[in-house]
């Protein structure tokens, strides 16, 4: 289709970049974005900073070119800022990016070429690969009492994992640390759920994707590097402890019932007791971190999470600032 005298043709691609508080992750994570972009794709390129304070903002506007900035006086979660950028966008397809991830050359085009070959496929993923090069898990089967008790027999990888093989193969879904989803259908299941503060949002998405009709790929010949910021010192992570097994047992309940959420509480608990006790004996694991998995996997209301402490932020910004 030819622009009217005086239009441009929206452009095939946006990137959407989410950034908290990661400003050389950042910086790195466009430098790829322009390394790797392939020729003739119409682009743009959308970064949402998250309420940073370490200069972020000032960091993207210094770069000027075509990059838009959004930047948030208030920290949100993962889910609503996705969600933000691909209400933003103006894409037929949005490739989400973590600010800690450098897309690999060529797997913008591979990610493009398979979702133009498959029209029922809603997002599609490469191969993550992590700060060493070696590949790591992306895409899994979707979360049920039967992953958990995989889980507990120590069968995940074998059973749960899906990013595996040289083929392009269809996934339940994946991480969206480097996911590009067709708009059309994120718009189609109303974006991501912001009640998903982080971790799950992505796993809901593609669920209620695929309640829809539509399907998640993944792509090997694709790969992106994903310098993943969790941090094992357990002050640091407890609060992505919290989140993460509070989000898991929201998806149960929305998905599966509170009969369900309540046997997967169970059997994840059972299964990072046993890894604490493995983790006493062997190198490089912390038993400490093992064991505040599974009281928080049994217990997911306890303890303050990511949003609660966000929340607490935000709370104290106002009080400063009135």
């Amino acid at each position: 289709m030819e622009p009217l005298p005086g239009q441009t043709l929206p452009p095939l691609l946006s990137y959407c970049v989410v950034n908290t508080n990661g400003r050389e992750y950042l910086l790195a994570c466009l430098a790829a974005i322009e390394r790797t972009h392939p020729a003739g794709v119409e682009r743009e390129i959308l970064v949402l900073d998250n309420a940073s304070d370490d200069g972020s903002a000032e960091a993207v506007r210094g770069l000027g070119g075509e990059i838009r900035l959004i930047a948030l006086e208030r920290r949100t979660g993962k889910a609503e800022n996705d969600s933000a950028l691909m209400r933003e966008a103006k894409g037929k397809y949005c490739l989400l990016l973590n600010e800690d991830s450098e897309l690999r050359p060529g797997a913008t085009e591979a990610l493009l070429s398979v979702l133009e070959r498959e029209p029922k496929a809603a997002a599609a993923t490469p191969q993550l690969l992590g700060p060493d090069g070696r590949p790591v898990p992306c895409a899994w089967r979707f979360p049920g009492v039967g992953t958990a008790a995989i889980g507990a027999l120590f069968l995940h990888k074998r059973l749960t994992v899906q990013s595996t093989g040289k083929a392009v193969r269809r996934v339940d879904w994946a991480q969206s640390s480097a996911l590009m989803v067709r708009r059309e259908a994120a718009a189609a299941v109303g974006y991501m759920d912001p009640d998903f503060f982080v971790y799950y949002d992505e796993c809901d998405f593609a669920k209620r994707l695929a309640n829809a009709g539509w399907h998640s790929l993944f792509v090997p010949a694709a790969a992106a590097v994903h310098h993943d910021q969790l941090s094992t010192d357990l002050a640091q992570g407890l609060p992505r402890i919290v989140e993460f097994h509070r989000n898991r047992d929201l998806y149960m309940r929305k998905h599966h019932g509170r009969v369900a959420a309540y046997a997967v509480r169970a059997l994840t608990a059972w299964t990072y007791a046993l890894r604490t006790v493995a983790a006493t004996v062997l190198p490089r694991r912390s038993p400490r971190i093992m064991w505040a998995h599974a009281r928080q996997a049994l217990f997911p209301s306890r303890g303050e999470s990511l949003r609660d402490r966000a929340q607490v932020r935000a709370s104290s910004s106002i009080r400063s600032t009135s």
